[in-house]
């Protein structure tokens, strides 16, 4: 195993041993390749660097106190990367190329898996770009599947600690109708602005509203957003939300601990009335919010007044890790063990 300080290890990239690659030529799927290298070689007309063919998954491989290596719900990512895919028109990766690519990025960098306990995990980062040039407004004929892996530690810095928010009226993430619930990296381009101003300003991430109405919440910047609502766990229901699987296993725990679940349009004047807030993804897990400041209209809406999260979010976070990390029993049979 490496010597990494792994309690240290920042939510960024960090060079490992090995990436997985695939190309779609000629209508179909070729062979899964193994590289050393950091770089790819692509056309300089290729689709994904002027009209946007990109499509990228998050997920986390763990290594659990028996040792062995977890991936949580990879059968989601390979369905959410599919539908990604068709919403750009791009071509869709099979599930068992996914899940082989995947499994064969982490074997190769076994030493990278951070230990039990440390607070960090194996990022997995699946990416699918049209590698194929054109200069017309045009699929590409050809694409490339790479899988890369790192590790990482908490996406926000204060890890399971409660943060910031701000309130975006004058920037949207994505259109009604657009690619907001698809994972593309132009919806993440969009949000830089507003995310780039809130750091600047003292905040973790920006929440923003839907760009229609500017009335009802929409995302946490990379995450969803949830909150809790005396027994009631509640997310926002739009078309331009990214389903997130921690998202979706979150309401099915909440669900399983006698929590009712409602997912459906949420108004920012509905802040007041809530117990608990948080954001929930891949990357972060559940953050924890403990303020969010309304940039326009000066109004704050204050949650976690002892400094620490709240009861609920707790729970989930404490249960959904124990699942991923083998501690608790796997009921749902979320995780795919890799031998």
């Amino acid at each position: 195993m490496e010597n990494i300080d792994w309690k240290s290890l920042p939510f960024a990239y960090f060079k490992t041993d090995y990436n997985v690659r695939c190309y779609y030529r000629n209508g179909k799927w070729g062979k899964i390749e193994t590289s050393s290298s950091e770089y790819i070689n692509i056309h300089m007309a290729a689709t994904c660097l002027h009209y946007g063919q990109e499509a990228f998954e998050g997920m986390k491989a763990f290594r659990g106190e028996d040792g062995k290596i977890r991936i949580f719900r990879w059968e989601e990512n390979a369905k959410r990367m599919q539908r990604s895919a068709d919403g750009i028109m791009m071509a869709e990766v099979p599930a068992e190329i996914f899940k082989k690519s995947i499994v064969k990025a982490i074997r190769l960098n076994t030493k990278h898996i951070p230990p039990f306990g440390e607070g960090a995990a194996l990022y997995l980062r699946p990416l699918l770009i049209g590698s194929g040039p054109q200069v017309g407004v045009k699929p590409a004929d050809e694409y490339l599947f790479l899988v890369f892996v790192s590790p990482v530690g908490p996406y926000f810095k204060e890890g399971f600690s409660p943060v910031k928010v701000q309130i975006s009226r004058d920037y949207d993430r994505a259109a009604p109708r657009g690619t907001g619930s698809i994972k593309v990296g132009g919806n993440y381009a969009a949000g830089m602005k507003a995310g780039k101003r809130a750091h600047d300003e003292g905040f973790a991430t920006v929440l923003f509203l839907d760009s229609k109405e500017q009335k009802y919440l929409d995302e946490a910047g990379p995450a969803n957003f949830f909150a809790i609502k005396g027994n009631t766990y509640v997310t926002p229901k739009s078309d331009s939300i990214l389903p997130s699987i921690t998202n979706m296993s979150l309401m099915t725990l909440a669900e399983d601990m006698g929590y009712k679940v409602e997912r459906r349009p949420i108004t920012a004047d509905e802040l007041s009335e809530f117990d608990e807030v948080g954001a929930c993804g891949t990357a972060a897990v559940i953050s924890p919010i403990k303020l969010i400041n309304d940039r326009d209209t000066g109004k704050n809406y204050e949650y976690c007044k002892d400094g620490k999260a709240g009861p609920v979010s707790t729970k989930l976070y404490n249960r959904l890790k124990a699942i991923q990390e083998g501690t608790a029993e796997d009921k749902f049979g979320w995780n795919y063990i890799v031998e």
